[in-house]
């Protein structure tokens, strides 16, 4: 099937979803050009637009009155970016002189070259589905687990989100070295004794998630597997609607995190997690960018300082229910500790230390704060999210 006569006529919304959608993952540079190109397949069912680098595919279906069936390829987020800015009329689109597309819509028209599909790479089949889960509970637990990941390529197996499914639970893990996050949840597993552990980019991942409807009823399929033409480290792959997207999984290791999650806790403090967030931004506006923010707890406040090597230093104090043996004073990458407070989902943070140069957590206030142990210490709640975050050492 070929693109010498190809024609339709589609609403100028859907397809510029539809553009939009693949465009946004296709390389802005590459060797091969034809790389950068949105692949349209006309058929009686209407029309599929399709992306791939080798590294992530994405395809999507729409509706379309199809006059002339046909494939044809055309650059991708060049075409995004003209539907996009078209009139609100329908969009006619058809091939000329075997050479162009051209685009109608109310008064305007554009051609766009075509590009050759000799060298085209054939599109990775979707694996069969290992397991089922709401859109919404799928974007949140990616979304407080990604902010995690590394963003160094040499350290690869630290660039991806971790996701171990053991039946009907799964867990998510991502760390950078300086913190980790760690997010549990349970799905609809197509056999109840599935297991797998994968490594996926966590970038990819991401940005899949983010393009889900969360309002959608029908839940996101999640697909893993391997083959002979996928390769060794196998493909990760998602279907929602009428979008399907697959990614190559990271051929890695992913750092046993168990251990550095700590059991117990010699203080706790719940926190606000609003007036924290905006006392962190007053009070960095003096230290240079992501430097240290060191935190003074004592019963009933909590004290915030930092200082910039020319700007001078800003201290607040905010309420806090703190309880431990003695006071603490412990240090902070302020970035990192702003991005775990965003991804918390409840109005107050809980606060797990053991000494000040350990790293702590920082969890959703469960219904019932732990009371204290013999010993003293405080054992973790249970909880669906955790952000471990490593200390900065306070100088002297």
């Amino acid at each position: 099937m070929d693109g010498n006569n190809v024609s339709f006529r589609v609403h100028k919304d859907d397809l510029s979803d539809a553009v939009a959608w693949v465009a946004r993952s296709l390389p802005t540079k590459n060797t091969q050009p034809v790389l950068r190109a949105v692949v349209i397949t006309a058929d009686e069912s209407g029309l599929e637009f399709a992306g791939f680098d080798y590294e992530v595919s994405s395809r999507v279906r729409i509706g379309a009155e199809v006059d002339q069936p046909g494939r044809i390829a055309v650059a991708g987020k060049l075409m995004a970016d003209i539907v996009a800015n078209m009139p609100a009329k329908p969009v006619e689109v058809s091939v000329v002189n075997d050479s162009k597309l051209l685009l109608q819509g109310g008064s305007a028209r554009f051609e766009l070259p075509l590009m050759p599909l000799d060298d085209y790479p054939q599109l990775p089949t979707l694996p069969e589905t290992t397991g089922r889960i709401s859109p919404s509970l799928f974007v949140n637990a990616v979304t407080q687990v990604a902010s995690a990941a590394g963003k160094d390529d040499t350290l690869p197996m630290l660039t991806g989100v971790h996701m171990e499914v053991n039946g009907s639970h799964v867990q998510l893990a991502a760390t950078d070295r300086f913190r980790l996050a760690l997010r549990t949840f349970e799905w609809e597993p197509s056999a109840p004794d599935v297991k797998a552990d994968l490594l996926v980019p966590a970038k990819t991942l991401l940005d899949n998630a983010r393009t889900l409807d969360t309002h959608l009823d029908e839940p996101v399929e999640i697909a893993v597997g391997t083959g002979e033409n996928i390769g060794a480290e196998g493909l990760f792959g998602l279907h929602s609607s009428n979008r399907e997207t697959t990614t190559r999984m990271l051929d890695a290791d992913f750092p046993n995190i168990q251990p550095l999650l700590p059991k117990t806790h010699t203080s706790m403090a719940s926190i606000e997690i609003t007036p924290l967030l905006e006392a962190i931004r007053r009070v960095s506006l003096v230290a240079d960018r992501n430097a240290q923010l060191r935190m003074e707890f004592r019963p009933g406040e909590l004290s915030l300082f930092a200082s910039g090597a020319e700007s001078g230093e800003a201290s607040e104090t905010i309420p806090c229910a703190y309880t431990g043996a003695d006071e603490l004073v412990i240090a902070f990458n302020s970035g990192y500790l702003k991005d775990g407070l965003n991804v918390i989902r409840t109005d107050r943070a809980v606060f797990g230390f053991t000494e000040p140069s350990r790293p702590a957590i920082m969890i959703p206030e469960p219904e019932n704060m732990p009371d204290a142990e013999a010993d003293g210490t405080f054992i973790t709640p249970k909880t669906d999210f955790t952000y471990l975050l490593m200390p900065v050492r306070l100088p002297g």
